[in-house]
C-alpha cells in the first residue's frame, strides 16, 4: 500500500553519451508554422519509414505529439498512443514516447495500455505527461478546465498513479484527483535492466511545472533555450529533485538546420521566418498567451516567446543548432556540460536530415565527447 508513488530514481556517476530523440510528425504541417517547403508527412507509411531511418542513424527515442483540437495551423493529427504503438511494432530498438493529457486519460487505464505496449515492443514504451495549455481541448469535450497550478497538482497525482501501478502490488492512493484502491496490474511492465518502469517524461516552464518535474518525473523536457536559459531551469528542477532524494534527467528541444556553411544555414532560417504563416502563428500566440498569464509569477510556457520563436512552436530556434556539422556538434556538447542528457530534434525535411545527422553530425559529437572524456 502506498500514498505516494514518487519513488527515488538514481543514476550512475559515470558520464554517458548524449542521447537523441526526434519529434514524430504525426501532426500535419511540419515542425514550423511557415509556408517554406517541408518534405515531411503526417501519415503512417511515412512515419514508419522515418522511425526505421532514425533508429539506424543514432536516435534512441521518438516523441509522438498529442493534439485533439487543431492548433498552430495543423489541420490533421493522429492520436499519440496508438500511433506510438504502431511505430514500436515497426522498429526494433527505438523507444517511443507517447504524449498524454491528464484529465483526458485516467492514469490506471493508461498504465495498463503502456504495459501492453511495453510487452509488445520488448520494453520500449514511454510516456510524456502534458498538463495541458489549450483550454479548447478540454472544454469542447465537456471536461473541466482547472486553474494553472491545479493542473500541475493533478499531473503530480497522475504520475504517482502510473509509477505506483507499474511498480507495486495492491497499490493505493487517496488523492484529491485520483483514488486507487488496493489495485494490482498484471502483468507488470517488462523487466528491463536499469529501468525500474517505463520512463516518464514531463515538461513545462512555470514554477509549478519545474517543481512537479523535480519531485515526480524521470525526465524534464525543456523548450528551446540558450545556455543561460537552460542552466537556470536545470538548477531549479535539480534542486526540487535533490530535496526529495531523486535524480532527474534533462531533454532540450532544438530545431536543427545543418548546411555546408553557416551562411547557408542562416539563410534557411531567414526564409522560414520570412515565409511564416502569420495568421496561424498569431492564432497560436493568442492561444498560448493565456497559458503564460495564467501563472502567478509570469513564468509560464511561452511567456517570453517572440513571434519568431513561435514559428517553431516549442521555441526550437532558441537552442541555435544552426550551422555546419562541426558548429552544431560543438554546441551540443557545450549543452551537455550544462546538464543536457538528450536532444529532442525537429527538421524541415525529416528523412534526409535525420540521415545527414547520422552521417555528418553524430560522429563529430562522439569524437568531441571522447576527447572531453580523455582530458577530464
Amino acid at each position: 500500500m502506498s500514498t505516494d508513488a514518487g519513488s527515488t530514481r538514481t543514476t550512475g556517476a559515470e558520464p554517458t553519451d548524449l542521447k537523441f530523440a526526434y519529434w514524430v510528425p504525426n501532426v500535419s504541417g511540419g515542425l514550423v508554422v511557415s509556408d517554406i517547403e517541408q518534405r515531411t508527412d503526417w501519415g503512417y507509411a511515412y512515419n514508419r519509414d522515418l522511425a526505421r531511418t532514425a533508429e539506424a542513424n543514432g536516435f534512441e527515442y521518438a516523441l509522438s505529439q498529442v493534439r485533439y483540437a487543431a492548433s498552430y495551423g495543423a489541420a490533421q493529427q493522429h492520436e499519440s498512443t496508438s500511433f506510438s504503438l504502431a511505430l514500436l511494432l515497426a522498429t526494433e530498438r527505438l523507444k517511443v514516447i507517447a504524449a498524454v493529457h491528464p484529465g483526458l486519460w485516467h492514469p490506471g487505464v493508461l498504465a495498463k495500455f503502456i504495459i501492453t505496449a511495453d510487452h509488445l515492443s520488448g520494453g520500449r514504451a514511454a510516456v510524456n505527461v502534458v498538463s495541458g495549455w489549450l483550454k479548447q481541448e478540454f472544454t469542447n469535450f465537456g471536461e473541466p478546465w482547472l486553474d494553472h497550478d491545479e493542473r500541475y497538482r493533478r499531473t503530480a497525482e497522475f504520475i504517482q498513479v502510473l509509477r505506483g501501478l507499474w511498480t507495486e502490488q495492491d497499490f493505493e492512493l487517496l488523492g484529491d484527483f485520483y483514488r486507487i484502491h488496493d489495485f494490482t496490474l498484471q502483468p507488470p511492465p517488462v523487466d528491463v535492466p536499469g529501468r525500474p518502469h517505463p520512463e516518464i517524461f514531463f515538461g513545462g516552464n512555470s514554477t509549478a511545472a519545474r517543481a512537479t518535474a523535480g519531485r515526480h518525473a524521470d525526465w524534464y523536457f525543456s523548450n528551446g533555450k540558450d545556455y543561460d536559459g537552460f542552466t537556470e531551469q536545470h538548477q531549479e528542477v535539480s534542486a526540487h529533485a535533490a530535496a526529495t532524494g531523486r535524480d532527474v534527467r534533462f531533454g532540450l528541444n532544438g530545431f536543427m538546420i545543418v548546411r555546408d556553411s553557416e551562411k547557408e544555414a542562416r539563410e534557411v532560417l531567414r526564409e522560414i521566418v520570412a515565409k511564416a504563416h502569420k495568421p496561424a502563428v498569431e492564432g497560436f500566440r493568442d492561444a498560448v498567451t493565456q497559458a503564460g498569464k495564467a501563472t502567478r509569477d509570469g513564468k509560464g510556457m511561452w511567456a517570453d516567446s517572440t513571434f519568431e520563436d513561435l514559428i517553431q512552436y516549442n521555441d526550437g530556434f532558441r537552442t541555435q543548432l544552426i550551422g555546419t556539422p562541426e558548429q552544431v556538434a560543438e554546441r551540443m556538447v557545450e549543452y551537455k556540460k550544462r546538464g543536457v542528457d538528450l536532444f529532442l530534434l525537429g527538421y524541415l525535411h525529416f528523412q534526409e536530415e535525420i540521415e545527414q545527422f547520422g552521417s555528418a553530425v553524430l560522429p563529430l559529437v562522439r569524437e568531441i565527447e571522447a576527447e572531453e572524456a580523455r582530458v577530464a
